[in-house]
């Protein structure tokens, strides 16, 4: 190999890595982290980028600001939540929809994000709550209506516009998620999960 081709290799290789090559899971995962070890409050986009190892620069080209951050966050562990709750080999459209609304909500109820974020930071869930749905909302709704046309599809869900089926099964799962803790110990959360089972099953039979 030239001297000059080595010359051209450790110049390469010292030069910054452009900011749109910088993968955005590497910056998330950092946000986890930080969040569980310190909660949101308290986290600055200078420490996310330093714990990302990336410049703030290139953390500001992407997320305004740390809640922009989290809520990209939630959106990518809820949706991982999705993919692995609503299973093809369910016995029909009515089974595959309430095992995989009651898994979700399971998830939800114990994942680490939102415990923290509760216990540390519960304004951060209110406009959600309140005010807007965000876009793991949108997820469940659109994943949900799809379940339910399925559902009719195949007969095992009642008649009704998908739309306004799908909207309660959220309002209902999303209480038993954010507010079971407050209802129920930790070795009593199966039995939450049972009876929204049981909600959903007979609120969707024909």
């Amino acid at each position: 190999m030239s001297q000059r081709s080595s010359e051209s290799d450790q110049e390469a290789s010292t030069r910054p890595t452009p900011a749109n090559a910088i993968g955005e899971e590497r910056i998330l995962d950092a946000a986890y982290e930080l969040l569980l070890a310190i909660g949101m409050r308290r986290m600055t986009m200078a420490d996310i980028a330093r714990h990302a190892e990336v410049s703030r620069a290139t953390l500001y080209r992407r997320w305004p600001n740390v809640q922009a951050v989290v809520a990209a966050l939630m959106t990518r562990e809820w949706t991982i939540a999705l993919v692995s709750a609503f299973q093809p080999d369910a016995a029909d459209g009515r089974s595959r929809l309430v095992e995989g609304v009651v898994e979700v909500v399971a998830k939800t109820r114990v994942h680490p994000l939102m415990r923290k974020i509760i216990e540390l930071d519960p304004e951060f869930l209110t406009p959600y709550l309140l005010e807007r749905r965000g876009s793991s909302t949108v997820a469940h709704l659109a994943l949900v209506e799809e379940g339910l046309r399925q559902g009719q599809a195949d007969g095992s869900i009642r008649a009704g516009d998908p739309v306004w089926l799908a909207r309660q099964i959220i309002l209902v799962s999303l209480a038993s998620a954010v507010s079971g803790p407050v209802m129920a110990g930790k070795d009593e959360y199966p039995k939450l999960d049972e009876e929204l089972r049981v909600m959903l099953t007979r609120y969707l039979v024909p």
